[in-house]
């Protein structure tokens, strides 16, 4: 599915993408948006200093409604918004399986492919999702809106920090006993929402003529009482500025969604 096109223009789109304020006020959501089927795409970017930690901000005395799944679609970021080369996905890419649904011996680092192989960083599925495919570099990106309990997605984001730690490097499993080596770092994320925490993981398969390495993006942000996950990848290049771009607009719209909510009371 790859198109030829000249280096670095698209991408622009992306960069540009970070100071549209208009964009804030666009709470429709394109018909695009698909719901907890849709699968990911991403972007890889180097390890850097470590993202700011959940806040222990305690929650607010009275806790807002849960979005509905209509905020929740509103909160998306679509293709249209990203640009060339985005487009709606055309399904689950073959990576996920061969390289996702694997075990490791160390329980944090199972408990991270599971998280990975299922799409669910927060622990649980999110309320409203879409999936966009990348046809240049055949990568794959997946925004997902939680509706979760505020101290659990603080849980959730305190135990994604301690991976690059406990699972910095690790030996897992997949099917036929394949033998896959596994990196976790810290991936740096634009400074959204309340508290994000993002990684950078890489797994290759070195049992082929030639190492095959999967580079994944994964990032989770809160926004007050809402919060949203960004999962991206693929075989080849992985544009980090898409995962920034959504991380950035994700959490802008997300709030917007729940401003015009409070409005609307």
């Amino acid at each position: 599915m790859t198109r030829p096109v000249s280096p670095g223009a698209p991408r622009a789109v992306l960069v540009s993408l970070l100071c549209v304020g208009a964009l804030l006020a666009t709470s429709g959501c394109s018909a695009l948006v698909m719901g907890e089927s849709a699968e990911p795409s991403g972007s890889a970017s180097s390890a850097g200093t470590r993202p700011a930690k959940p806040s222990k901000q305690p929650p607010s005395p009275t806790a807002p409604a849960a979005l509905t799944d209509a905020q929740a679609r509103a909160a998306l970021v679509s293709w249209a918004d990203l640009g060339e080369p985005w487009a709606p996905t055309q399904g689950a890419a073959t990576w996920r399986d061969a390289y996702l649904k694997a075990t490791a011996a160390q329980p944090d680092c199972a408990r991270l492919l599971e998280a990975l192989y299922t799409d669910e960083l927060l622990g649980a599925p999110g309320r409203a999702a879409v999936g966009l495919d990348d046809d240049w570099d055949e990568a794959q990106l997946r925004h997902q809106v939680a509706v979760r309990p505020r101290a659990e997605v603080d849980r959730a984001l305190e135990w994604l920090a301690t991976l690059p730690d406990t699972c910095s490097g690790f030996t897992a499993r997949a099917a036929r006993d394949r033998a896959l080596q596994v990196t976790v770092s810290d991936l740096p994320l634009p400074e959204a929402g309340d508290a994000r925490q993002g990684l950078l993981v890489t797994v290759t398969d070195e049992e082929g003529d030639e190492p095959v390495t999967l580079t994944l993006l994964a990032a989770a942000v809160r926004v007050g009482d809402d919060a949203f996950t960004v999962t991206g990848g693929g075989l080849g290049d992985v544009p980090p500025e898409a995962v920034d771009a959504v991380v950035d607009l994700g959490a802008r719209r997300l709030a917007e969604v729940r401003r015009q909510a409070r409005v609307q009371v």
